[in-house]
């Protein structure tokens, strides 16, 4: 694609990514085939190409953000889908996340919109607020037949109806090994340990039984992904810092073998850390180096030997691969490895390439089309028939539990509960 910034434009290093990105996308299309959105709603403007069509013109003009361009962009969910089909290897990431820096920097949105995303930005990433307004939703769910006769409200009702009717109690984690084989810092995230202590904890069992100690980086946040996707470039780059730094301390105390993640929404970002602080002299060279310490939980069990497993082998699981994961990440294989190898039998879900619509806010920001794509998600996950669906993301658990009556777990559950672990939340 033709590019005509100024060299002015150019001295701004960001700039010079964008126009990089821009310069390499050749316009075949191929990325409309993939484009959740595209498929959804059939315009052009709704695919990866269109938005970059919108994005290029922007950011040449140097004028601030339309409501037309926010509508668009707004509605991407950042699946990556179109990076994983593109030909020519356009960061289209790196591209739309420039953008909603630049929208956030330029556009003035409405007040309720600048309010539910203020909320959000102040409450998800820190585990006590969001303890508290999972209660506090708990007992407002009641008002939702209210809210629906309340134009402008839909947002607000989608974040009723995600709040869970209970949260589980975390459980004291075993003991260390005596003598481990290997150290990792594992995550402990921000909404996760509320919505779901179990994953961590299995995740915790299953690498003390391997030998391998786990801690957890004294100082560490959340690793800002959410605000990151909202433009909000500044907060999710403080955010980075304070976990490079945590992380660090440990790579230079007692050393580290990886910086292991559970929720695979975050796993993109952190390994995306030394690009994001690639400009920061005091945080450049740590920061990449955290990025290559960082693993899903399953790209580090394939490095481990093979298990034993007491896994019923009459057990279907449909694998639902989150977007993060098989495109953020390109990490494609590795659990539906690890779950055969644990002995349950693994189904494929059709079109497991689209997404399930909840994309990190996603599901609270834009509810209609969240909606559609849960639905087309659990029609394809009904259709092989599945005893139990297996994830590698919270936020997918969360969305697709709002479909279906089927458990839905994280993969790394089903992993210990093979190794001999408690059965998953949901399963008797």
């Amino acid at each position: 694609m033709q590019t005509n910034f100024s060299l002015a434009q150019l001295a701004d290093p960001d700039t010079q990514v964008a126009e990089k990105i821009l310069r390499t996308c050749v316009h075949c299309g191929f990325c409309t085939a993939t484009c959740p959105t595209y498929l959804l709603l059939g315009d052009e403007l709704d695919s990866p190409r269109g938005r970059i069509y919108l994005i290029k013109d922007m950011l040449e003009k140097e004028r601030p953000a339309t409501r037309e361009v926010v509508t668009h962009i707004d509605r991407c969910l950042s699946c990556l889908s179109c990076m994983t089909t593109c030909p020519s290897g356009v960061h289209y990431m790196h591209l739309v996340d420039h953008a909603r820096a630049y929208i956030e920097k330029t556009y003035r949105r409405p007040p309720l919109q600048r309010l539910l995303r203020s909320v959000l930005a102040n409450v998800l990433p820190y585990p006590a607020r969001f303890r508290a307004a999972v209660r506090l939703a708990r007992l407002a769910r009641p008002l939702r037949p209210v809210l629906r006769l309340i134009p402008g409200t839909c947002e607000l009702d989608a974040m009723l109806a995600l709040a869970p009717s209970n949260l589980p109690a975390a459980i004291p984690a075993p003991a260390p090994p005596a003598q481990p084989a290997g150290r990792v810092a594992l995550l402990s995230g921000c909404a996760q340990p509320v919505l779901r202590p179990s994953i961590n904890e299995a995740a915790i069992r299953y690498l003390t039984r391997r030998g391998i100690e786990v801690v957890h980086a004294k100082g560490e946040v959340c690793c800002g992904a959410l605000v990151h996707h909202m433009g909000q470039e500044e907060r999710s780059l403080d955010a980075a810092r304070q976990n490079v730094d945590a992380w660090t301390r440990e790579i230079r105390g007692e050393g580290l073998d990886a910086i292991i993640v559970t929720a695979s929404g975050c796993g993109t970002t952190i390994k995306d850390y030394g690009f994001m602080l690639r400009n920061d002299p005091d945080y450049a060279d740590k920061a990449a180096r955290v990025s290559a310490l960082a693993v899903d939980i399953s790209e580090y069990l394939t490095r481990l030997p093979e298990a034993e497993s007491t896994a019923p082998r009459d057990m279907a699981v449909a694998y639902h691969s989150a977007c993060s994961l098989q495109h953020g990440q390109q990490v494609k294989t590795a659990p539906q490895n690890l779950l055969r190898n644990a002995g349950f039998t693994v189904r494929e879900i059709p079109e497991g390439h689209i997404c399930c619509g909840s994309a990190g806010t996603y599901n609270m920001l834009q509810p209609e089309l969240s909606r559609r794509l849960l639905e087309r998600k659990v029609g394809n996950i009904n259709r092989v028939k599945p005893d139990v669906i297996a994830t590698g993301n919270i936020g997918c658990i969360t969305q697709i539990a709002q479909g279906t009556g089927t458990p839905i777990v994280h993969t790394v559950e089903l992993l210990d509960w093979a190794a001999g672990g408690p059965a998953p939340p949901g399963f008797t």
